[in-house]
This record gives structure tokens, C-alpha cells and sequence, in this order.
């Protein structure tokens, strides 16, 4: 009879072995505008005057048994589903990766450019004048050339798998405040809140490519971090990726600078990193710093508990989920058209104007007609699964898909693919304020988005898709 010491080796042993056929590339491409592209994420156009840090396309080709995955960060604040499918032909025509085995997601930067038709609001912030044009129009072979070369730099790897926990550092940005109204970025030590309107997700899901021969943190390949909390710390008007540009800056500085980490959002339409009941400020430059180190902390920590993962088919499924508008009137509309006519930017109390104006231009251009948005799977054998989501969407959907999911670790990404705007849970509808009243999909579309992502990780765990040709 063995010893249970010896086989307790032989058995971690085997698992690290069979981890070895796997086979990872990453590269990054710079996707820093020139200076003077207008620049994303408020109700108001500025123009960036200078970089604080570069953007970049991130990316990772994952291979096991010919088959290939492709995830890819990009730091801005959205990509177009035109981006999307663009960058997507080129990939599959350079490096022969489907565009169903490609997610492309944003990681939310709002100190990143305003692209070109990226939605109704675009044009009135500069996103039509020749720069930000001509701009969007090189963006799709930026990112096709990151993936490009990440698959010319596949090599055995050891991949593995892990989650740690982050405590007080995101917070849910609703709150019930104490006069029965809801509350949406309520103030720094405003009296008059009550309690959260919501959770928060302290999850950090990690993943892990690393040499073969790893013995230690300098034979890292990359990390990818699944985080849920905005992008909305640095402010300014010069081009910076956020806390997940100071957080590949801290994990560097462990592992050395040819450790890539790619951080994809998490479900946060609803989350940001204000403490409102903490006098010191939650943004500026200084804040991602402090942001970087907390999470760099959480991800070093929770190094310790990785877990191999045995060499397993790769898989992936896309779906196309049918969501349908929120009910606009006539006179909503031509009050909204009215108010882009008088108002032009967001100060003066004039924000949530802005904001219902724009929402009701947007679903009225429908003209009736349902959203198509894609929702995307993927996976690594029974053990790791990913998640896209199409837009901002509430933590609540987010906790919800994880819970039900089949897999051991489900990493759900939003903004992946393509961006409707804001998803909120059903609940918060009836609650109203920002995100609700932005939202241009009805009520109940989150909970549709989680039904089918839950049922494709059921297929793809049960089932998995026959591969291709």
C-alpha cells in the first residue's frame, strides 16, 4: 500500500503535468490617441491635453488540442458592436480564431476617447469631428494585431485558477435614503443616507499562466483579473487607464515587466469605489494608486491558493437574446428634443435632463424594434467558464449568474462585445434615479441576459459543442 504522503505527491504532480498542455501567448498593443481627441464618460466634450498613462489592447490566446481562445482588454470606455465584428473578421482571417472564440471587452477607462459612433450621445461630445473618426476607424486593427501577436507567441504554459475576496473597497453607488427616495452618488457624509440599495461583489476571480518551470513569481506569463467596480476614479483630462492600469503596474512590479495582467470588469452599472461615509476624496490621480495597491494585495494573497487546471477541451457558445424597449411617449420625445435644443452640457442641474433626453432619442429611433445583443461563453474543460454581457450591468445579475452557474469559477465580464447602455436589475426600475431612467432596455432584461448565460454554461458544461472543422 502507498504511503498517503507519497500519493498526496504523485497526485499533485500528475495535476501539474497534464496542466502543461495548455499552451498561452499575450502581447499588448498601444492604443493611445493623439492629444486633442475628444475624451468619454461625462455629459460635457473636453479634449485630452495630456497622458498620465498609455492605453493599451491586451491580449491572451489560450490553445489546447488545436483549439484556441482569444480574450482581449481593451482600455477604453466601450467597443461598438461594429468594432466588435470588425476586428473579429480580421482576427479570424490572420490567426484563424472564430469570432465566436473572441471576447473583446472594455475595461470602462473613463479617461480613455470618445469614439465615433458609439451611441446617440457621441456626436454632441465630440465624437464626429475627424479625429475621434478617424481614430475609431484604426481601433479594430489595433486590437486584431494584439490577438495577432499573442497567438505568434504561444508556448507551453501551466495555467491555474483561484479566487480571493476584496473587501471595502467597492461599494454599491444606490442607496435608500432616509427621506424614501433613492439615491444615486448621494455625497460624501450626506445625513440623509440611510442604507445601501444594493450589494456589492468582493469576488476577484484569477487567472493564471505561468512557464512551465515555474518556480516562482518571475516565470509568470499573465494574470487576469474579474473585478467588479467603475473605472471612474482618475478624472481629468489626460488619457490614463484607471485602477487597472495601476493595478498591472503593481503586479509587474512583483512578477517583472514581461507579466501581462488583463483586467476585465465585472458586473458594476451599479458599483464604484466611493465610501460615503469616509471624509477623505475618492478621486483623482492619487486614488487608482490606492486602488491598485488594495487589489494588488487581494490578488497576491490569494496566489497562494491556485489551483492547476488539468489540460481540457476549450469551448464556446454565442447567443443572440432578444430585449425589448422601455415604453417612451410622444411627448417624451418631443421633450427631448426640445431639451438638446436649449441644453447643451451637463452643468446647472441640467444632468438628468441630459440623461432623459438622450434615452428617449435612442429607444424612439427604434422605431419599435427589439434590441439584439450577444451574449458569450466560454470555457476550460468542467472547471473555469467566462461570461460576456453587452452593456453596464447592476451586480445583481452579475451574483445571480455566478450562483446558478455549474461551473466551480464563472468570471462574468460586462461591456463585452458591444455596450446597450445600462442593464439594471427588475428591481431597481421601480426605484428609478440614474441608471434606471438611462437604461434603454425594459425592465426584467438583466434577469433575460442571466437566463440565457446560465443555460449555456449548462450546455457547454454538460455538452460541449462539437469542434470545428
Amino acid at each position: 500500500m502507498k504511503h498517503p504522503y507519497l500519493m498526496a505527491i504523485f497526485l499533485s504532480t500528475s495535476l501539474a503535468e497534464a496542466a502543461i498542455d495548455y499552451r498561452v501567448g499575450v502581447a499588448t498593443v498601444d492604443i493611445t490617441p493623439p492629444l486633442g481627441i475628444p475624451m468619454a464618460g461625462y455629459y460635457h466634450e473636453r479634449g485630452a491635453d495630456g497622458v498620465l498613462d498609455s492605453l493599451y489592447s491586451k491580449a491572451m490566446v489560450i490553445e489546447s488540442g488545436g483549439d484556441k481562445l482569444a480574450l482581449v482588454v481593451v482600455d477604453i470606455i466601450s467597443v461598438t458592436r461594429e468594432i466588435t465584428d470588425q476586428a473579429r473578421l480580421e482576427i479570424q482571417k490572420s490567426a484563424g480564431i472564430p469570432g465566436t472564440q473572441v471576447m473583446i471587452s472594455a475595461t470602462h477607462a473613463h479617461t480613455g476617447p470618445e469614439l465615433a459612433n458609439r451611441n446617440n450621445r457621441s456626436p454632441a461630445m465630440g465624437g464626429q469631428r475627424q479625429i475621434a473618426v478617424d481614430y475609431t476607424a484604426q481601433l479594430p486593427k489595433r486590437i486584431a494585431e494584439s490577438v495577432c501577436l499573442a497567438n505568434e507567441k504561444l508556448r507551453p504554459a501551466r495555467l491555474s485558477t483561484t479566487r480571493g475576496r476584496c473587501e471595502n473597497l467597492a461599494y454599491n453607488r444606490r442607496y435608500f435614503m432616509r427621506d424614501g427616495s433613492v439615491g444615486w452618488n448621494p455625497g460624501k457624509l450626506n445625513p440623509n443616507i440611510g442604507l445601501p440599495a444594493g450589494p456589492s461583489d468582493p469576488e476577484v476571480g484569477i487567472f493564471y499562466a505561468e512557464s512551465p518551470e515555474a518556480t516562482g513569481p518571475a516565470q509568470a506569463i499573465a494574470t487576469y483579473v474579474n473585478f467588479a467596480m467603475h473605472p471612474d476614479t482618475t478624472g481629468g483630462s489626460k488619457f490614463s487607464a484607471d485602477w487597472p492600469g495601476a493595478l498591472g503596474r503593481v503586479l509587474a512590479g512583483y512578477h517583472g515587466a514581461g507579466h501581462l495582467t488583463l483586467t476585465a470588469n465585472g458586473t458594476c452599472g451599479n458599483i464604484n469605489n466611493f465610501d460615503f461615509f469616509w471624509k477623505w476624496p475618492n478621486s483623482g490621480a492619487f486614488e487608482q494608486n490606492r486602488i491598485g495597491v488594495i487589489l494588488g494585495a487581494t490578488v497576491f494573497q490569494a496566489y497562494k491558493d491556485l489551483k492547476p487546471l488539468s489540460a481540457a477541451p476549450l469551448t464556446a457558445k454565442i447567443q443572440t437574446v432578444e430585449l425589448a424597449l422601455p415604453g417612451i411617449s410622444p411627448e417624451e420625445v418631443a421633450a427631448a428634443r426640445k431639451t438638446l435644443d436649449t441644453v447643451k452640457d451637463d452643468s446647472g442641474g441640467n444632468f438628468m435632463k441630459l440623461v432623459r433626453a438622450y434615452r428617449a432619442l435612442d429607444v424612439a429611433a427604434r422605431e419599435g424594434k427589439p434590441l439584439q445583443v450577444e451574449v458569450q461563453a466560454m470555457a476550460l474543460g468542467k472547471e473555469l467558464a467566462w461570461i460576456g454581457l453587452p452593456g453596464e450591468v447592476f451586480v445583481e445579475i452579475g451574483l445571480a449568474i455566478k450562483k446558478r452557474s455549474p461551473f466551480p469559477q464563472t468570471m462574468v465580464v460586462e461591456l463585452a462585445n458591444e455596450n446597450i447602455g445600462y442593464i439594471p436589475d427588475r428591481r431597481s426600475y421601480a426605484e428609478g434615479n440614474y441608471e434606471p431612467e438611462s437604461a434603454r432596455c425594459a425592465a426584467g432584461s438583466g434577469e433575460r441576459l442571466a437566463d440565457a448565460a446560465v443555460q449555456m454554461l449548462i450546455e457547454l458544461r454538460e455538452k460541449p459543442p462539437v469542434r470545428r472543422d
